[in-house]
């Protein structure tokens, strides 16, 4: 009996540890795209902007997608029993996310193709009506792996499904043939797209930088930045491999499962979402310095209340 309870004491200890750490990160990555987000909507100066309209989608995407995630990460040791149509909803909005952030960022790259390669005609092409269609496409697109997994389901499985509970994760409720080559073809078709737009971009920057004409500066830092955007992509693609390495390891260590489990999602999807604001924003010396003004402002507010408390009570 006191063998029983010390198992049940070092598994509480380890299901409390990996939640805290998960909802931590989560909290940190939340809060620091809040910052950003906030210091978006205090200037004009980015909310007029192409560019930082579609990083602040980037930002609140990914935010969405870490809420989402930890949510259903919880979850997966608190309430093992989700109703299912509460459950394709959440794995919807999660999928839809997860799609978003490359095609976001494919987005800021042609963006940044435009202003180097066609800077005459960058004002009328990258308006912020067309931003916000683009913005609206991307989402659209982005939802159509979540909407066909659902409608697979839906011919695949009786409609009392729907008035069932399960363990809320697309591995458990999507487990057909069908969903496995949808997912396949969705995240070939995907990621190729998006591959194939950066390294179009990144060419043809390349090729205008050598030419005479054009402010050499600019480019080299837009093939920064669509460099940056490639490796952006990269973190974010490591949660395409989050399912691969579940079907291969799991089953040679069945004992340590839920540990793999843990650091699968902690490596392939948080970290990759607490780096991708920070590549970006940090580096962008607008962003860095409207963000040191706001906090100075805060401080310099904060300051003298508690001086003027000092000098009338002290």
């Amino acid at each position: 009996m006191n063998s029983t309870m010390l198992q049940y004491t070092l598994r509480s200890a380890d299901v409390f540890a990996k939640n805290f750490i998960i909802v931590l990160l989560g909290i940190l990555i939340t809060s620091i795209n809040g910052v950003f987000v906030f210091t978006f909507f205090r200037s004009s100066i980015f909310y007029n902007d192409p560019r930082y309209i579609l990083y602040i989608n980037l930002v609140i995407n990914d935010t969405l997608m870490v809420c989402i995630t930890v949510v259903l990460f919880v979850m997966s040791y608190v309430w093992q029993n989700f109703p299912v149509p509460f459950c394709i909803t959440l794995l919807i909005i999660a999928s839809a996310t997860h799609k978003n952030t490359p095609l976001t960022l494919a987005g800021m790259a042609v963006e940044r193709y435009i202003a180097i390669c066609k800077p005459l005609h960058h004002s009328q092409i990258c308006t912020v009506c067309r931003t916000y269609i683009l913005i609206s496409l991307i989402w659209i697109v982005g939802v159509i792996p979540g909407l066909a997994d659902l409608i697979v389901l839906l011919i695949a499985r009786p409609f009392n499904i729907f008035t069932k509970v399960t363990f809320c994760s697309a591995a458990m409720l999507y487990n057909t043939p069908y969903h496995e080559e949808q997912s396949k073809a969705m995240n070939g078709l995907y990621s190729s797209a998006v591959w194939v737009i950066l390294l179009f971009t990144y060419c043809r920057v390349l090729v205008t930088a050598r030419k005479a004409t054009i402010d050499k500066f600019s480019a080299t830092k837009t093939q920064n930045t669509i460099l940056l955007h490639g490796i952006q992509l990269m973190l974010c693609m490591l949660s395409y491999i989050t399912p691969v390495i579940d079907k291969i390891y799991a089953p040679l260590i069945p004992a340590d499962r839920t540990k793999l489990v843990f650091l699968n999602y902690l490596l392939t999807n948080l970290v990759p979402r607490l780096l991708s604001p920070l590549i970006y924003g940090v580096r962008d010396k607008h962003f860095l310095k409207h963000m040191k003004g706001l906090f100075s402002c805060i401080l310099h507010k904060v300051v003298p209340t508690k001086h003027y408390q000092l000098n009338t009570f002290g």
